[in-house]
């Protein structure tokens, strides 16, 4: 069935509208995958926090236009599935590469993070970075190991005048 002009043109706000606000893309061919396989993709995509679409690419082109996806419309070609990672930048990409992990036949073609397209081979680095919980965490005590090596410094010099005079002690009482 053919999409209207005004059914095409509220497609390209919304992919748009979702692209102006995402953290990252990625653009994965989908061939061969089933209509079950597709609907656990997209129950995956939801629980992770991921726009997941399927789009007509000269549509995708149109709400590329002035996002920093721009640089992912020559990778468009085929029938592609498009993931936007909506809460940390490696979302999407971690979904992508857990499905595709059982799923031989979703096979990435471009990612983008920043205005910047990379490659198939650049899924990995992407899912590995930490997620925002992930990186408070680690910002929290990269600040904390001064504070804490500071307080165990502080506690060092009472410990060492105690250790010091229970060694006085114990040398009186065993000259004794």
């Amino acid at each position: 069935m053919a999409l209207t002009i005004s059914e095409k043109q509220a497609i390209v706000a919304d992919v748009a509208e979702v692209a102006a606000s995402a953290h990252s893309a990625v653009a994965a061919e989908y061939l061969g995958l089933t209509s079950e396989q597709m609907t656990k993709l997209r129950a995956e995509a939801r629980k992770g926090g991921v726009y997941l679409r399927v789009i007509k690419n000269t549509l995708a082109r149109r709400a590329f236009e002035g996002t920093d996806y721009a640089c992912m419309n020559e990778a468009l070609i085929g029938p592609l599935v498009l993931a936007f990672s909506q809460e940390d930048p490696g979302s999407a990409a971690r979904v992508i590469k857990a499905f595709a992990k059982d799923n031989n036949k979703l096979v990435v073609k471009a990612l983008s993070v920043g205005g910047q397209l990379l490659g198939p081979g650049d899924l990995e680095r992407l899912a590995s970075l930490p997620t925002k919980d992930q990186a408070i965490s680690l910002l929290m005590s990269v600040m904390q190991a001064p504070i804490t090596k500071l307080a165990r410094t502080i506690n060092e010099v009472p410990g060492k005048l105690v250790r010091t005079v229970a060694a006085i002690r114990d040398a009186k009482q065993s000259a004794a």
